[in-house]
């Protein structure tokens, strides 16, 4: 498994090439490290790096794929770069005028879609429905625009983070 990561201003490359339980052994920027990873609680891991323990705290941030990372010398912002980041980022640069990209957060199935491409929104307006862990979310649209693209129809399973709609801002 290979994936990008975002930490801080600089982009490191990571793939996992083996992984027996809380051992992995992977490669970072061309570099490998043999790695044994606990996790001791909910969001706090202990990492066994060449004889050194590091102790770090992992807190979900504000968006998709973003954490806050603690060890007791360092604060890193951390974000995975993965194909939904890239097209998200490729989304937002390419929409002159603002917009947004409608997702959700976790997995779930596509219940009602009450617009249609073409079609202008209101700030607010609901675009969309999911159903995930036995509750219905709606999505609203978060500026005044027109449904420019519909990547999903209704009874379609989708992963979190996977681009929905996409909306045009007027």
């Amino acid at each position: 498994m290979s994936l990008e990561l975002k930490i801080d201003t600089r982009v490191a490359k990571i793939n996992i090439l083996e992984q027996e339980g809380s051992k992995y052994k992977v490669e970072i920027d061309g570099r490998i490290y043999d790695l044994d990873i606990e996790k001791v609680e909910s969001d706090t891991y202990s990492i066994l790096l060449e004889g050194k323990s590091i102790n770090m705290e992992m807190i979900e941030g504000d968006n998709p794929n973003e954490y806050k990372v603690n060890t007791i010398n360092n604060y890193y912002e951390i974000e995975v770069i993965d194909a939904a980041a890239r097209y998200r980022a490729k989304s937002k640069s390419q929409l002159d005028g603002g917009g947004n990209v409608i997702s959700t957060p976790m997995p779930g199935k596509i219940v009602k879609i009450p617009v249609k491409e073409g079609d202008t929104v209101e700030k607010g307006q609901t675009v969309i429905i999911v159903s995930a862990m036995k509750m219905e979310s709606e999505y609203k649209s978060a500026s005044d625009g027109i449904v420019k693209k519909i990547s999903v129809k209704v009874g379609d399973a989708v992963e979190g983070h996977q681009p929905l709609i996409e909306i045009e801002a007027q």
